[in-house]
């Protein structure tokens, strides 16, 4: 097959499924991961989606609700430097509230040597990890899970949550935009993750690159609620003057 009709199905299947993925079409395609890359940097130059090292997605939506399954292999080593960032922010003893983002996992494995922590959360993959070390007490929103994003949601998810108080609070976003602020693509998911910054002390988002100047669907919170921004690099010239005005640290790896 020509690399010309083999982007044209690349993106065929992109347009279809709203995500793709290196490892799957090195197969489907027989030729290299590398080749794939290279077919994904070509194609990219359409626009119309954003690529990472593991694939690429459609970003013209404001509804992109992709499965969690298929997010834990994008932008892996970006959230894992954003994983090893806020692990050092939190301090023995904690009490810190971590969403059902992929990068809160990363978060979660990062703390493992920690102790006397206490962890709240709505992820069923946070759980499960924190469930290793002994010293660190976890409490679970309970709630309705989501299996899209092995997220606890619902009223019962709110109302755990609206019980306690955390020194911190690490929180995702499907979009960040300096107009919009922080939203996402579930309602139920925003809901509950508004409710985590307001429990929290410090309010810390964790946003990878590709969550910059994009809107979702659901309206999560303003910048007025953030106090540190905890990303794998260093944004633009007008998000770090915009962060400098509202006196929002902003905290990066590269």
């Amino acid at each position: 097959m020509l690399a010309v009709e083999r982007r044209k199905r690349i993106l065929q299947i992109l347009h279809r499924e709203g995500i793709v993925k290196v490892s799957s079409l090195s197969r489907q395609f027989n030729v290299s991961e590398e080749t794939v890359r290279r077919d994904l940097a070509k194609l990219e130059q359409s626009g119309g989606f954003s690529r990472t090292y593991g694939g690429a997605y459609i970003t013209g939506n404001v509804n992109p609700d992709i499965d969690i399954h298929i997010r834990e292999e994008f932008y892996r080593e970006g959230k894992e430097d954003i994983g090893r960032l806020c692990a050092e922010l939190i301090d023995d003893g904690d009490t810190v509230i971590l969403d059902s983002s992929t990068t809160a996992l990363h978060i979660a494995e990062k703390i493992m040597g920690k102790e006397h922590l206490t962890v709240i959360t709505n992820a069923v993959k946070v759980v499960t990890t924190l469930s290793e070390n002994s010293s660190i007490k976890i409490i679970s929103t309970g709630g309705t899970v989501r299996n899209r994003s092995l997220s606890f949601i619902g009223p019962e998810a709110e109302m755990t949550l609206s019980r306690y108080f955390a020194d911190k609070a690490f929180v995702s976003c499907t979009g960040a935009d300096i107009a919009h602020g922080l939203t996402d693509t579930n309602e139920q998911d925003a809901s509950i993750r508004r409710i985590m910054f307001h429990q929290a002390a410090k309010r810390i988002l964790i946003a990878d690159v590709t969550k910059f100047d994009k809107t979702a669907f659901s309206s999560i919170s303003t910048f007025n609620d953030v106090d540190t921004v905890v990303s794998d690099k260093i944004l633009s010239a007008e998000w770090e003057d915009f962060f400098k005005r509202r006196n929002i640290v902003h905290l990066y790896s590269v």
